[in-house]
Order: C-alpha cells, then sequence, then structure tokens
C-alpha cells in the first residue's frame, strides 16, 4: 500500500472486515447519541430511492428509533421519503425497501413541478442546463425537500454518504451530499450489502447495480460506468488491498478532483495559506 492509498484509508476509515452485529450496534449507537445530545429533535427523515444505501441507512434509523421509544418521554418518529421525478422506474424496489424498513410514516413529494419550474426559470434567464445539470437539480430538489419536513416536524436529515462513494464524491454537492448525520461513513460497498444481508432484507435490494438515475438522456446509468471503475476495486483499495495501476489511478483522481466536496465553505481565516 502506497503512501496515497495509506492517508486515503486512514481519511474514509474503512477496516478490512467488520463483525455486522457489531457495527450495527455501533451505528446504532451513534444515531441514537446524536439525537439525545440534540434535543430539538423528534423525526429523522431519509429518502428512500429503492436502492441498497437508502433501504440500509433506512433499517438501521428505524431500529434506532425503536429503541429510543422504548425509554423516551416524547415519541420519535422516522420519517421516510418518497421523492419521485415523474414516475420512477424501479418504484417497486421502493415499496420493497419501505416494507423491509417499516418506518412510521411515509410521505410522497413528486419533485417533477419544482424540477421543471426550476430549469424554465433558468432557460428564461438565460441559462441552459445541460441534462447532467438538470440532474444535479433533481439531487438538490429531494434534500430541500427532506430539509422542510425536517423544518416542519423538529427533525434532522439523515445522508446514505458511504465511504466508497465519499471517495470518488459520487454525490451531488448540496443534494445527497447534505445532510445532518452520515451513518454509513466508515462502510465500503460490500460491507453495505453484508450488514442488509444479516438484517435480512430483500436480496435483490442490495444485489441491484447502483444507479443514481439522474440523467433522462441516461436512464438509470450504472455507477460503475459512469465512474469508469468498479465498486469492487474500489471496496479492494478500501480495505488495503492491492488494485491495478489504471484501477489506483482513478481512484485516486476522483478523490483529489472532488475534494470540495468533502470540504465546508472556506472563510479567509480557514483557507490554507501559499
Amino acid at each position: 500500500m502506497n503512501s496515497m492509498q495509506a492517508k486515503i484509508v486512514s481519511d474514509m476509515k474503512v477496516e478490512p472486515k467488520i463483525d455486522s452485529a457489531e457495527t450495527i450496534e455501533t451505528i446504532k449507537s451513534f444515531i441514537k447519541q446524536y439525537v439525545k445530545v440534540h434535543s430539538f429533535v423528534r423525526t429523522l427523515v431519509l429518502g428512500i430511492s429503492g436502492g441498497q444505501d437508502s433501504t440500509l441507512a433506512g433499517k438501521l434509523v428505524q431500529l434506532a428509533v425503536n429503541e429510543l421509544n422504548e425509554t423516551a418521554d416524547q415519541p420519535y418518529t422516522f420519517i421516510a421519503v418518497k421523492l419521485p421525478y415523474g414516475v420512477q422506474r424501479d418504484a417497486d424496489d421502493v415499496e420493497d425497501a419501505l416494507a423491509f424498513i417499516e418506518p412510521d410514516r411515509t410521505i410522497t413529494v413528486n419533485i417533477q413541478p419544482a424540477v421543471d419550474q426550476s430549469v424554465a426559470a433558468l432557460e428564461a434567464a438565460g441559462i441552459m442546463l445541460t441534462d447532467f445539470q438538470k440532474g444535479n437539480e433533481k439531487a438538490r430538489e429531494r434534500m430541500k425537500v427532506q430539509y422542510a419536513i425536517a423544518a416542519n416536524t423538529s427533525g434532522i436529515v439523515v445522508g446514505t454518504d458511504h465511504s466508497a462513494e465519499n471517495i470518488t464524491g459520487f454525490f451531488t454537492k448540496h443534494g445527497d451530499g447534505a445532510a445532518d448525520i452520515a451513518p454509513l461513513f466508515g462502510l465500503n460497498k460490500r460491507q453495505g450489502r453484508q450488514l442488509l444481508k444479516y438484517l435480512g432484507a430483500p436480496a435483490h435490494l442490495y444485489e441491484k447495480a447502483p444507479t443514481a438515475d439522474l440523467e433522462d438522456d441516461k436512464p438509470q446509468l450504472p455507477d460503475e460506468v459512469a465512474l469508469g471503475v468498479t465498486y469492487d476495486a474500489i471496496d479492494d483499495y478500501l480495505e488495503g488491498k492491492p488494485v491495478t495501476p489504471a484501477e489506483a489511478e482513478v481512484i485516486e483522481g476522483y478523490f483529489v478532483r472532488n475534494a470540495h466536496k468533502r470540504e465546508l465553505a472556506y472563510t479567509r481565516f480557514t483557507w490554507p495559506k501559499q
């Protein structure tokens, strides 16, 4: 393992192997501690897409909320949010995920009218978004909706960012990358699958090809195609295992180029002096 890989592995906090039961307890404990420290919190809000990451995060949050409610003076509520842009192609997977999670409450918000109006308003001002940029509009609208629900219910927003996503910056800045807590950080993709299997999730939810599904021109484009590297390679890299020089170059390139996505806004006091 070279010095660059060692630094990234240290930053991403991924262990070569995890114990499923122990990791689940650690994540639930983190969620419960955060909620208890922030006394205003009554709800936890998360968008459910029907994919691996939101299914895992949703199940862990609901389990934590159930445990919190065993001793809470006032009940906590997990709110799962369905956020289709019109008709979602894998809507059946969303329903299967919700059946597995068993959320306290489910809200559906169709983001298409808001996204289309935003795109139209920008076009009227002479700003013509590409299909990729419109995809970012969808991601940010979804997060805006979740924060609106959280504000209305004295809640926080739960993120689905994990280390195999964080290392590449494969998320929309201020979109799905924005949240109050990110309980899956420190896991890679295969470890997420491991936890879902342990929890008894339907196999098709964690075996399906991961996709952001944000671009109209490339519906359900697999993440691995967009990234140009497999999650197996990313996971191996994060576990400190050897990968090919070409795979390492791609992964490290993403890590460096997308560093800004992992940082808060700079001020004149925090910008590194040259």
